[in-house]
């Protein structure tokens, strides 16, 4: 296969596993607690630290993020 080609497929193919991968632990699997749930939090707070640098802090996302619940045990009693 051409050098370019196979570096293009390579490339395509870590992005397709990287997106899959992100839906398959963002996806909500019910209320009941999980052991995707720790995992699933650092990736949401990392979504949203990405988006606050991108296109600012807003003051209502300040307020709801101070609102969220920090464990698994708090969002499901």
């Amino acid at each position: 296969m051409d050098p370019r080609t196979d570096k293009l497929v390579r490339r395509t193919t870590m992005v397709a596993t990287i997106t899959a991968s992100y839906f398959l632990l963002t996806a909500d699997y019910g209320p009941q607690p999980n052991f995707l749930d720790p995992i699933k939090d650092a990736l949401l707070s990392a979504e949203r630290s990405v988006k606050g640098f991108v296109f600012g802090q807003d003051k209502k996302v300040q307020d709801e993020t101070s609102k969220l619940p920090s464990t698994a045990a708090e969002k499901h009693p």
